[in-house]
């Protein structure tokens, strides 16, 4: 296991958000504002073993005030963890371009990489021009009279095209008629207040890839998610249910294999293709790239996720284990790509006052930590 080698205690300043919904958080939900305050609360500590001093920094709806105090706590890095709460909501990637401006590294993905992987059709052509496989017939609905423009080959899948986490997905998500279709594009259109995205159903094999560092991406090993204990009147996706309701039994029924046994050339290509999205999507630091075979056995990337669960034991934490890496050599990786910093991102902070007398640089910084990050090849 390589070694980090770290000179200096670093300010780390947590960020997230907590704008409340106005539907309350039910008991069972694991993506409630609770169970984020308690993540928060443990990734803090995790930080802080790590020998940095950590400052917790929430975000709700006064964004001049966070930027008065980011701006007086002057961090060395800024750890994102700022998620949107709101259908539809795209402020993941305004938070990462403020702080930016502000002229403070920030763990992950950059604004544009964080945009475009909630602009899931955007996305799909993205990955689509640079040669990646996306699933057939993706199309972008914005009426439900769009539904009679295509040919359709079912089964289909119809998500919300600007969420993530599993939002909007649900045991009707996969249809199988021009009626359920509309159906699903109707309801999208009207609860989320979005175009709805549909693609062709793969009944395959689905994989959970995990990579994480700079400039030399290391890919972890693959997480399968096992489906194979769902009753059969339950399509075999990853929904909200699966993802986060406790009591559901899309949430009993649905488990992980990690690491996944895979044949060595299937495993190449799963490597190959990780790598590619992510960086087709500007990707940096760490993410997940989900893919789903065919029926022929050919993977299909999904979706490309900038800046994923980091809850330890779980998603990308539990594949870096896998690996041989500790949830704090994780989190000390992750800390290190992003005072390496992606490529062409150019320092002009615009919203900050300059840099006190002694504080530590970033450059310097990223010198004395990146042994990891560079290592991880």
């Amino acid at each position: 296991m390589a070694t980090m080698r770290r000179k200096r205690t670093l300010h780390v300043a947590l960020i997230y958000n907590t704008y409340r919904a106005a539907v309350p958080d039910t008991p069972e939900d694991r993506g409630s504002m609770a169970d984020l305050r308690a993540f928060i609360r443990r990734l803090a500590r995790a930080l802080r073993r790590l020998g940095h001093r950590v400052t917790v920094l929430p975000l709700a709806n006064d964004l001049l005030g966070f930027q008065r105090r980011l701006s007086r706590l002057h961090p060395d890095v800024v750890f994102n963890q700022y998620d949107d709460v709101v259908h539809g909501a795209l402020y993941e990637m305004r938070v990462a371009a403020l702080v930016r401006m502000m002229g403070f590294p920030l763990t992950g993905s950059h604004a544009l990489a964080l945009g475009l992987c909630r602009y899931k059709h955007m996305a799909v052509s993205l990955l689509q021009g640079a040669g990646v496989p996306v699933p057939p017939e993706s199309r972008l609905l914005e009426r439900v009279g769009d539904v009679a423009n295509t040919s359709w080959r079912f089964p289909m899948i119809v998500q919300p095209s600007q969420e993530h986490a599993g939002i909007g997905t649900t045991r009707d998500s996969v249809v199988r008629s021009v009626t359920a279709l509309r159906k699903q594009v109707g309801l999208i259109l009207r609860e989320y207040r979005q175009p709805a995205m549909v693609q062709r159903f793969l009944a395959g094999r689905e994989f959970n890839i995990g990579i994480i560092g700079g400039a030399r991406p290391r890919v972890l090993p693959f997480a399968e998610v096992n489906y194979s204990e769902l009753p059969e009147d339950i399509p075999p996706i990853m929904s909200y249910a699966a993802k986060w309701m406790e009591n559901s039994i899309e949430y009993k029924r649905t488990s992980v294999i990690c690491p996944a046994e895979v044949a060595p050339p299937v495993a190449h290509k799963l490597t190959q293709l990780t790598i590619k999205a992510f960086r087709a999507l500007g990707g940096w630091g760490y993410g997940r790239v989900d893919v789903r075979l065919d029926e022929h056995g050919e993977p299909h990337v999904l979706e490309v996720n900038c800046n994923p669960c980091l809850e330890d034991g779980m998603a990308l934490a539990r594949s870096a284990k896998a690996a041989g890496i500790s949830y704090t050599e994780l989190l000390e990786m992750i800390i290190a790509a992003a005072l390496e910093k992606p490529p062409f991102d150019a320092d002009v902070p615009m919203l900050v006052p300059p840099r006190p007398r002694g504080a530590l640089q970033p450059l310097a910084t990223a010198m004395e930590l990146s042994g990891k990050a560079h290592s991880a090849g």
